[in-house]
């Protein structure tokens, strides 16, 4: 069935969780004092926030929202919460895929059964693990529905990052990636783009075998880029860094629905998902993440190198009915627009140095970003 000819139903809802790094507002390093935000801000946003992996981190997390509207509220919200209750402590937080600034190597871990077997399962990865990213939810009607729809989103997902690429810097330096984060996550064994499933029942028998294989502490440590969530029915998108702004965030989110709108027609068309080398589609995560929109992007489904703004424009088209259909379209073109004239985060960041700033102005202009 052709895009003009889809129809697409009432909007899905949809929600958002991002993820932050806590940082001294003098030395702006990260610290392990995410506990002491999170306490103080769960009096305000009660279980939409809480702690992460390493002291370093929080996230926060949307309700499920059925419109754009909704969504930019609850993430605005929810970042002037933790952002005031870390200036009350003397700290900051920063949306950033990694740190500008170095902070404890390795990262300082909260303490349960289940992190020490994710020590003892991945060892020396565990030194790089204070990584933050964005992830959106997409509800859908049952689990079997949701592993379709990933194997349409694959070759997509090069391309959702390079639009949100914000990590160029780690250890005090430039990595010269748009996306360090994607760079460093890609070390771990079940990271990155999933294969392709023939069904949930193939999906369950997959992760079953990870399992047993001692790849993972449990089902909830499947890192794919894109998979059925294991909380929620909804199909969840996790290829992003951290988005600098609340706005970025929704519209981003806004756009990753309409898309998984638009595949999940294909579906019930009967439309097979593409097929996708493996080795094109890695190439293509390792231009996305070094160039981010700033260069040429791997059309995965072709093999040829494409401007990469050429490629957003092309995206844009592709879902713009699933997108009028949500109410979302102006608002997300007026964003992608932005990026071409501004830059992602990553070339958001680096401008802050090329016009004479430090590493701690980068820090303290996220820290606005962040807040809003």
């Amino acid at each position: 069935m052709s895009r003009t000819t889809r129809r697409y139903p009432a909007p899905p809802r949809f929600g958002v969780e991002e993820e932050f790094l806590v940082v001294d507002a003098a030395t702006r390093a990260p610290v392990p004092r995410a506990a002491e935000v999170v306490a103080a801000a769960s009096a305000s946003l009660g279980e939409r926030v809480s702690g992460e992996i390493t002291t370093l981190q929080l996230e926060t997390r949307t309700h499920a929202c059925g419109t754009l509207g909704e969504l930019t509220d609850q993430l605005g919200e929810a970042r002037k919460v933790v952002a005031d209750c870390a200036r009350a402590a003397g700290l900051r937080v920063v949306a950033a895929g990694t740190a500008p600034v170095a902070g404890a190597v390795p990262p300082p871990m909260t303490v349960g059964p289940r992190q020490s077997r994710g020590t003892e399962t991945f060892r020396g990865l565990h030194d790089e693990l204070a990584l933050c990213a964005l992830h959106v939810h997409v509800e859908m009607p049952d689990r079997q529905r949701a592993v379709l729809v990933g194997n349409h989103l694959r070759p997509y997902l090069p391309l959702l990052l390079t639009l949100t690429a914000n990590s160029p810097y780690w250890d005090d330096r430039d990595s010269g990636y748009a996306s360090w984060r994607t760079t460093v996550w890609g070390r771990w064994p079940v990271a990155g783009p999933p294969p392709v499933f023939d069904s949930a029942e193939h999906y369950d028998e997959v992760v079953g075998r990870l399992l047993d294989a001692g790849a993972l502490v449990d089902r909830a440590t499947i890192f794919w880029d894109v998979r059925p969530s294991e909380r929620h029915p909804t199909l969840e998108v996790r290829v992003a860094d951290s988005a600098l702004t609340a706005e970025d965030a929704a519209r981003y989110a806004a756009l990753v629905r309409a898309l998984v709108a638009h595949l999940s027609a294909a579906v019930d068309a009967g439309e097979p998902a593409p097929h996708v080398a493996g080795e094109l589609l890695r190439v293509a995560y390792w231009r996305a993440a070094r160039d981010g929109l700033d260069g040429a992007g791997l059309d995965p489904r072709t093999g040829r190198l494409r401007p990469a703004a050429e490629l957003a424009r092309e995206l844009l088209a592709t879902v713009e009915p699933a997108l009028r259909a949500h109410g979302d379209h102006d608002p997300v073109a007026r964003w992608l627009e932005q990026l071409a004239a501004d830059g992602t985060g990553a070339r958001r960041q680096r401008a802050v140095v090329h016009a004479g700033g430090t590493l701690a102005d980068v820090v303290d202009r996220l820290s606005e970003w962040t807040a809003g």
